[in-house]
């Protein structure tokens, strides 16, 4: 069984990133975390995170046995590079590449199922009792009750709003010169 984790967007370039990846390639789980402890790369801390991550995928989703897991690859791709400029002579201006890197560290098993554990999935299924499916009836019915007597205190208001406008509109033009803003 194959197991991956992967990191995105490493601020370190691919080709100092590919020194410790080539390092680690086909090391066993604790062998190549006890190289990574000592290593002095820059890039040997996050390869510590992205290992610990790839082997609690394992123990987690898979119920693989860490000391039966070996680094089968790491595959290290260049991310998106931050383009910035320099300025130089003359009124000039040079692109710099900031590299990033996309690494994917994939483990697998040196014997295949030994030590695997098997691991339930956790569903959680509700009894619904007839009780309280008629709980939830009512209270659709009183929230549909609601709505209608909302519905029939907005047509009531606007039927007085159209007949105070109806009054306004019948009386004679000083009246609507002098009429207040109530309307």
């Amino acid at each position: 069984m194959k197991v991956s984790a992967k990191l995105h967007n490493l601020r370190r370039s691919p080709r100092k990133v590919r020194l410790v990846a080539d390092t680690l390639r086909g090391l066993d789980v604790e062998k190549a975390e006890n190289q990574l402890m000592f290593l002095i790369k820059g890039s040997a801390p996050s390869f510590g995170k992205l290992l610990k991550s790839a082997i609690a995928n394992a123990q987690n989703n898979f119920g693989l046995d860490r000391e039966n897991l070996f680094i089968k690859d790491v595959i290290v791709n260049e991310g998106a590079k931050l383009k910035r400029w320099l300025p130089r002579a003359h009124g000039r201006a040079t692109m710099i590449l900031k590299r990033t890197s996309d690494i994917e560290l994939i483990l697998a098993e040196k014997v295949e199922g030994k030590g695997r554990k098997k691991i339930e999935k956790k569903r959680e299924i509700k009894d619904i009792k007839p009780e309280e499916l008629k709980k939830k009836e009512k209270e659709g019915k009183e929230e549909a009750k609601e709505e209608k007597r909302e519905e029939v205190k907005e047509k009531e208001e606007k039927e007085f709003l159209d007949e105070k406008k109806k009054a306004a509109e019948s009386k004679g033009f000083l009246k609507r010169v002098f009429r207040r803003k109530s309307m």
